[in-house]
């Protein structure tokens, strides 16, 4: 049997860690980082990580927080600050020696998500 996402990424804990790093990425991104910077990094991550690992396959519970749509209405997110956010994404991944398998799959679950937060 094959492994979940969850797992090959490495659980709660790897997941939390690539969540940091995202979310650290964002910051320092001249694209999207102002949009981040009013925002508490702590909760960021938290919500992160916790948004992925539930996407991921991991317990479907974590996740607390509000659906992406709602999460990103009125904010008129253009497609270059998706892809940003992509880019910022995969550096994560990478920085956490994430296989390209894993790097594909995350890119796809987040491309998937593009219609819900770009602005209409």
């Amino acid at each position: 049997m094959t492994a979940s996402l969850f797992e090959r990424l490495g659980g709660v804990e790897g997941i939390t860690r690539i969540a940091n790093d995202l979310v650290d990425n964002h910051l320092a991104n001249p694209l999207i980082g102002t949009r981040f910077a009013p925002m508490d990094p702590v909760a960021l991550k938290d919500g992160a990580a916790t948004f992925f690992i539930a996407g991921s396959g991991g317990p479907s519970d974590a996740y607390k927080g509000k659906d992406m749509t709602a999460v990103h209405a009125n904010m008129n997110v253009t497609g270059a600050e998706i892809l940003a956010a992509m880019d910022d994404a995969m550096k994560a991944l990478e920085s956490n020696n994430i296989g390209q398998r894993e790097k594909e799959e995350v890119l796809f679950i987040l491309y998937s998500l593009k219609d819900e937060i770009i602005a209409k």
